[in-house]
């Protein structure tokens, strides 16, 4: 029993670090500033629980564009 406690236990813990780092890219893909993103990041990597929570409902949204060149068109 104590086994399986523990199994659970790791896969939560595998779980919340994806999310934290899906969240953390995410970050770091909004039009943001630098700033705000060092900052969100910063929370999510100290209380990645809570960190994850308050930027699932406060954190930056949208997507900054990809960079446009006559070179990656081709």
């Amino acid at each position: 029993m104590s086994g399986e406690i523990s199994l659970l236990f790791i896969a939560l813990g595998v779980i919340i670090i994806l999310l934290d780092l899906w969240a953390i890219v995410s970050v770091f893909r909004s039009d943001k500033g630098v700033e705000s993103k060092a900052l969100w990041s910063l929370l999510i990597v100290l209380l990645p629980v809570l960190g994850l929570g308050l930027w699932g409902l406060f954190g930056p949204r949208g997507m900054s564009p990809p960079p446009s060149s006559p070179e990656h068109s081709k």
